[in-house]
């Protein structure tokens, strides 16, 4: 999104959080504002932070529970969420990415990996953090779709183009056509549990279903 700011809603249970966060963007020299903050889930929901294009969710915002039902509301409303976690976990990486969460930082990493994911899910690019990058390379069992190997071959076309006239000419198909084979694969996602409505959705699926690797992005 070059020239725009990004707006952010910062939904955290520390205000120590909240406030580190805030000051980390405005040292990034990005330009990333704090249109809201708070505790609830509410403030990403009403008032300035309904206009954010970014929010950064705490896993944990009450004591024993996931906020896994407040991700759930931000994703049906086709917000781009960014779960940040106290603490590396494959399980809950994977449950985050399966609801719809575009990426999934933990707090020990720092403010350059914020930032950059931060950016990355403001223009839709794809963004790895390490602790997702482990999750996905782990033994963790995703339910996987089956791809027609034309739809796989659309797929990783597309990971390696600009846009989807490039793989239309690379193919030798219509956009159009593009458009349907991207649209049968999220329906096959969709079906088995693990939504990609995005492109970063669906490079994160074809790592953990192993039809690119990591080192390939």
């Amino acid at each position: 999104m070059p020239g725009e700011t990004v707006q952010v809603a910062l939904v955290d249970a520390h205000p120590v959080v909240l406030a580190g966060i805030e000051t980390w963007y405005a040292a990034s020299g990005k330009p990333i504002t704090v249109c809201a903050k708070g505790d609830d889930v509410s403030v990403a929901l009403a008032g300035p932070g309904r206009a954010a294009d970014v929010v950064v969710l705490d896993l944990h915002l009450s004591p024993g529970r996931f906020a896994y039902e407040e991700l759930k509301t931000l994703v049906a409303q086709q917000r781009q969420v960014v779960v940040y976690a106290p603490q590396d976990s494959q399980t809950a990486a994977q449950t985050s990415l399966d609801l719809g969460a575009f990426t999934f930082l933990t707090k020990a990493e720092g403010e350059r990996h914020l930032v950059s994911a931060t950016l990355a899910a403001a223009g839709g690019a794809p963004y790895t953090s390490p602790a997702l990058a482990a999750t996905l390379g782990g033994d963790f069992p995703p339910r996987r779709p089956m791809l027609a190997p034309r739809e796989a071959e659309v797929l990783l076309e597309w990971f390696q183009s600009d846009s989807k006239a490039e793989v239309a000419a690379s193919l030798g198909i219509s956009v159009r056509t593009v458009n349907t084979y991207l649209d049968r694969i999220r329906v096959k996602y969709g079906d088995a549990g693990r939504p990609a409505r995005t492109k970063a959705h669906l490079v994160a699926r074809a790592v953990q279903d192993g039809l690119v690797a990591l080192d390939d992005l």
